[in-house]
Order: structure tokens, then C-alpha cells, then sequence
């Protein structure tokens, strides 16, 4: 009987556990996929093909089938999706293409003419969408300078004056990149489409043969030829006093924006040398907040073009994604200023949410911005003092997992209490598999899909509330065996049958999501202090590991220790109050969680704060926990009126 029993335990979880992985990456498909990265994504496929294809078919014969399969699903789906992209007047034309370069592929011709096709598609559908291209990593200026003595120096020049030995006769004339009337209106981006595209009409060929990490060593290479030594070291002391992190903190900000875009704002030098340097970009890559201004300046582009819900979505992320992996560590320095932080973060949101003006939203921004400065200041610029590092390793595993332990020990010293081994394997069963699929979702999140932040609060919150259900359920059916009649009525027709499968199926649900909830969470707000510590700090995070550890296996001690010894009534009834409060504690940070995902509205009220009792000032949240609070006073007085009519 048990055995059948855990073999559906098994299937259930199972079935949450695969519905959870596909949610999550269905969410972020969802709500990340723009028109802007279909192009890209049609626009890889067919870097793929055009790259792939000539090495497995030749002379008409399919030398790999399954490459060959890859390369005909490429192109199909390339075509697909540049169907679901905005109609544009080329968009005929490129569907045109795009038929005929899957119609060469079935018919199996030669390499160089599918290459040409899939290239010729590529560019012009980066063309027709103006997509947003930028290097996959931080590309070699020393590679850079070897490709351009070996394919411009002839007619641009050994030093990129417009003076090579080619250059005589030619018309028009080798660009000069000295020139700075023409350079300074010239992005990295659009050199890097001149190198891959050429110019028509013009000696300027295409070197889209080269591989494209190549062509952007190149271009970086020659945006360098305008700026001086001078103006690069300006630039290297101005971005190391933070300036331009904000407006040229990504490979992706540096290449689009040409020196006549960031003149304006004084970073033209910071540019120069960032061009120089790109490796510089790494050092801040790391750190959260940079993300997070990140998306707070997307957040206004879109506002400003009237986009509200990429607005919207852009400031959920730039808490989710960047400020929240370091809340934690700025709570053990600076609590006020962390508080504010998230308070403004939420009043942006709003703000959006009310269609507030473009100013209101540009001086929240501004403030915000001023705002992650001085935690960006207070944590160090990245780095954390070893003291700091364990305290922040202590706490996160410590709040996170006393909830967690809280529930075990409460379920086990049920379990041992009443001397009902049978239910152990659902316990044990429980936890254990939240462990494995709490390293399965992280493992997923890490290496193969990208798991936004708003669906790690999501998965948080929904979990949240259904533990909290199950938690009423528990604590309710230990209430009404509070009674010492109760009980003895409870054994007797218990005493020769497995107790009831509703509630050890119950026991292992809580077992599983009290654990499953907080696991993945922890997990990344552990990669975030990792490397925020540094390997000076790194020590110190893994001795917070280990206390928090101690500690919370105290707390699981005393509960078991101390609560056995309770008489039964007792027992029952601390035990399912219990329950009742983490319920309410559940119920409280399932609606925060949803509401940081902005699945649910956050109407903020002048209200205490206390997140590890659940306590948020939210309408939504204080709402939520009033209707627990009224469940479990209306469970007590059922469980009353049963008592008496029993007596009588």
C-alpha cells in the first residue's frame, strides 16, 4: 500500500517538477521575446547556415543527414519568424528569400550558392529591422590591427590616413579615419556593417567571409585610428570616477551610439577609451546595479515612445534582475537606504501603471539612479569586507531557511510524536525531491535556459501561496485533535488502518514546497555575494554557510526536543498554531513575490514593514493575510461547536 502510495507521491512530483521547468521558460518567453530579438534569432539561424552548410553538403550529397535536417529546420524557422516580425515594405522581399533559400536547401545545392543566399537574407534583415547588434564578447584589438594591415592598410593606409599604396585613382577616395569631422558620426556598430556589407558603387568590398568576431576586432580597431593617446587617458580616469556607466556600460551601448551621440553628455573621451580598452567593460559586468540602470534607461526610452508595457516590464527587471541580488548585502550596511530604494522602485512602477507624464517619470528615474549610486558607494563598488561578507552569507541563509526548517521540524515532531513511521517516506520524500529539483531549476537557469527574475518570483509566490493552503489544511486537522476525546476517537479508528492518505499526501506536498520555495532563491542570491565578495571575501561567505547551518539546526533541535515533551492537547495545539502563523507568513510574501514579478497591482500604505513575519505595506498583501487570519479564527470556532455537540 505504501509503496503504490509513494509511486503516485513520485508521479505527481514529477509532474510538478517538469510543469514548473516548462512554465518557467514558457514565462519568459512570454514576457522577454521582443520583435527585436526574433530578428536576431532569425538572423543567427542564418549566420548558422551560411557558415555550416557548405561543410556536410557537397557536389549535391547529404555527407551528415542530421546537420543537413539542422540546417533545413534553420531555415524554415528563420523564415517563420521574420513572418511574425512588424510589416515593413521588405518584408515581401525577404519572405521571397527566405523561400528560396530553403528551396536550395532541399535541393541540395552547392555551398557557395546557399551561403551567399543565407548571407545575403542576414543582411538585409538586419538592414530592413535596424536591428541592435553588438559583439558576443569583448573583441582583440591586436587581432583587430593584424587584419587591417593584412585587408585596408593597402588602401587605407599603414596608419588609416587614406594614403595607401592602392589608393591612388581610386573614386571615391579611401576613407581617412583620422578625420574627425567624418569619424565623430560614425558608430562602431556602422563601421562594422560597412566591413560585413561593403559599399555599392564603391572599391569598398565585403569582408563578410571573415568570421564575426573578426569583423568586430576589426571595426574596434578602427574606431581607435581617430582618437589620440591623450584623449584616452582623459577618458580612463573619467570612467574610473564612474562616469558613463550608465550610457556605456555594455558592449551593446558602446557600439550603437556614434561620438557625436555622447558629446552632449562630455563621455566622447570616455568612448575613445573604452573603444581602446573594451576589456574594461568586464570589471562592472558583475555587479547588479549596473543592470539595474540599465533597465531603468530602457524603461524610459519606452515610456518615452510611448511604450508602457516595456516600460513596465523594463522596471520589474531592474529590481528582479539587478537590485534585488544585492538587497541582501546592502540590508547588513545600510537598511534605510535599501528600504528606499525598493520604495522608489515600486513607485516607478505605479507611475507607469497610472500613465504618469514623461517628466514625472524621467526625475523618478534620476533619483533612482542617484539613489543606486550611494549603494554602489556603500558596498564598495563591487567588493565587501570580510566581516560583511559572513554576516550577509549568515542572514540570507538564515531568513530564507527559517521558514523552511520551521515547517520540517514542526512535521517531524508531529511524526515522531504519534509514533507513525508510516508517514516518514512522505516526508523525507518530500524535502528530498525539493532539494534535487531545486538543483535540476538552478541548473536549468544556469546552462541551458534563461530564467528571468520575474519568473523566479513568480515560481516563489505561487508556491508560497499553495504551501499556505496546505499549511491551513495540516494545522486545522491537528487543531481538532487538540482535544484529549478527540484524539482518543482519532486512534481508535486509526488503530488498525493507515492513517489518512489526504493528510500524509498533505505532509509530503508541505514537506516538498516549504523547501522547494526558498531553494533556487537562495541559490542566486549566493552566486551574487560569491562574486561580490571576491576571493578575499570567499571564505568568509562559506563560515556564514556553515553557522547559519549550526543555527538553524539548533532551532530544528529545540523544536523536536522540547515539543515531544509537551502533552498531547499541548502539542497538537502549539503544533497546528504553529502552522496557522507560518500560513499567514506564506500567504503575505506569496502575494509580495507575484507582486514583485507585477503579476498583482502594489498599492503602498503607511504600514509597518516586518518581511520575515510576511508583513509588507501593500493593500494587496495585509488583504491577503486578513483572509487567513479569518480562516484559521473561523477553523477554531468550527472545531468548537464540533467539541460541544460531540459532548452532549
Amino acid at each position: 500500500m505504501i509503496a503504490t502510495s509513494l509511486s503516485r507521491l513520485l508521479r505527481s512530483l514529477s509532474a510538478l517538477a517538469l510543469g514548473s521547468l516548462i512554465w518557467l521558460a514558457g514565462f519568459h518567453t512570454a514576457y522577454a521575446v521582443t520583435n527585436e530579438e526574433k530578428a536576431q534569432t532569425a538572423v543567427h539561424m542564418l549566420d548558422y547556415v551560411s557558415v555550416d552548410y557548405p561543410e556536410f553538403v557537397q557536389n549535391g550529397e547529404v555527407l551528415n543527414p542530421e546537420e543537413y535536417e539542422e540546417q533545413l529546420e534553420f531555415a524554415t524557422q528563420s523564415a517563420t519568424l521574420i513572418a511574425e516580425l512588424p510589416a515593413l515594405p521588405q518584408q515581401a522581399d525577404l519572405l521571397k528569400q527566405a523561400t528560396q533559400l530553403r528551396e536550395h536547401i532541399l535541393a541540395k545545392a552547392d555551398g557557395k550558392t546557399v551561403s551567399a543566399a543565407a548571407n545575403n537574407l542576414r543582411l538585409a534583415v538586419i538592414q530592413a529591422y535596424k536591428i541592435t547588434v553588438a559583439p558576443k564578447d569583448i573583441p582583440d584589438l591586436n587581432r583587430g590591427a593584424q587584419l587591417f594591415g593584412e585587408t585596408c592598410a593597402a588602401c587605407h593606409g599603414a596608419t588609416g590616413h587614406g594614403d595607401g599604396p592602392l589608393a591612388k585613382g581610386l573614386e571615391p577616395e579611401p576613407s581617412n579615419f583620422h578625420d574627425q569631422d567624418r569619424m565623430r558620426m560614425r558608430s562602431i556598430y556602422g563601421l562594422y556593417n560597412t566591413i560585413t556589407l561593403g559599399v555599392n558603387g564603391t572599391p569598398m568590398q565585403s569582408y563578410a567571409q571573415l568570421p564575426e568576431a573578426d569583423r568586430w576586432s576589426l571595426a574596434f580597431y578602427v574606431s581607435t585610428l581617430r582618437s589620440t593617446t591623450e584623449q584616452q587617458t582623459s577618458g580612463e580616469q573619467s570612467w574610473q570616477q564612474g562616469r558613463g556607466k550608465t550610457e556605456l556600460g555594455n558592449l551593446k551601448q558602446l557600439v550603437m551610439q556614434a561620438p557625436a551621440e555622447v558629446e552632449q553628455a562630455g563621455l566622447t573621451d570616455v568612448q575613445a577609451y573604452l573603444a581602446a580598452h573594451p576589456a574594461s567593460l568586464k570589471a562592472i559586468a558583475g555587479n547588479p546595479l549596473n543592470i539595474s540602470r540599465e533597465r531603468l534607461a530602457s524603461a524610459l526610452a519606452a515610456y518615452r515612445e510611448g511604450d508602457e508595457a516595456n516600460a513596465r516590464q523594463h522596471a520589474i527587471s531592474a529590481y528582479l534582475e539587478g537590485f534585488e541580488l544585492v538587497e541582501n548585502s546592502l540590508d547588513n550596511l545600510d537598511k534605510p537606504l535599501r528600504l528606499n530604494i525598493e520604495r522608489h522602485m515600486m513607485d516607478l512602477r505605479s507611475a507607469i501603471a497610472r500613465h504618469a507624464s514623461v517628466a514625472d517619470i524621467e526625475t523618478q528615474i534620476e533619483k533612482l539612479n542617484e539613489l543606486l549610486d550611494d549603494a554602489d558607494e556603500t558596498l564598495g563598488s563591487g567588493s565587501l569586507t570580510g566581516a560583511t561578507a559572513f554576516v550577509s552569507s549568515l542572514l540570507i541563509l538564515l531568513r530564507e531557511g527559517l521558514e523552511a526548517i520551521l515547517v520540517l521540524a514542526a512535521l517531524s515532531a508531529f511524526i515522531s510524536k504519534t509514533g507513525r513511521r508510516d508517514a516518514l517516506p512522505y516526508f523525507h520524500l518530500g524535502w528530498i525531491f525539493a532539494v534535487i529539483l531545486g538543483g535540476a531549476t538552478w541548473f536549468v537557469a544556469s546552462y541551458l535556459l534563461t530564467i528571468s527574475g520575474a519568473g523566479r518570483e513568480m515560481t516563489e509566490g505561487i508556491t508560497a501561496l499553495i504551501a499556505a493552503a496546505m499549511l491551513l489544511y495540516v494545522g486545522y486537522w491537528l487543531h481538532t485533535k487538540s482535544s484529549a476525546n478527540a484524539w482518543q476517537q482519532f486512534i481508535n479508528s486509526h488503530v488498525k488502518a493507515a492513517l489518512n492518505k489526504r493528510t500524509w499526501w498533505a505532509i509530503a506536498g508541505v514537506s516538498f514546497l516549504a523547501v522547494y520555495r526558498e531553494l533556487f532563491e537562495v541559490i542566486l542570491f549566493y552566486q551574487a555575494l560569491w562574486s561580490q565578495a571576491g576571493p578575499e571575501g570567499q571564505g568568509a561567505v562559506l563560515a556564514g554557510i556553515v553557522a547559519a547551518a549550526v543555527l538553524l539546526a539548533i532551532i530544528s533541535w529545540a523544536i523536536l526536543k522540547y515539543s515531544i515533551r509537551l502533552p498531547l492537547g499541548k502539542f497538537f495545539a502549539t503544533t497546528a498554531g504553529l502552522l496557522a502563523l507560518l500560513a499567514v507568513v506564506f500567504s503575505g510574501n506569496g502575494i509580495a513575490a507575484l507582486q514583485e514579478a507585477g503579476i498583482i497591482a502594489a498599492d503602498r500604505i503607511h504600514f509597518i514593514s516586518v518581511p520575515l513575519l510576511g508583513i509588507h505595506p501593500t493593500i494587496q498583501t495585509l488583504t491577503a493575510q486578513g483572509i487567513v487570519l479569518a480562516l484559521i479564527v473561523a477553523g477554531m470556532l468550527l472545531n468548537r461547536q464540533q467539541e460541544k455537540k460531540s459532548q452532549h
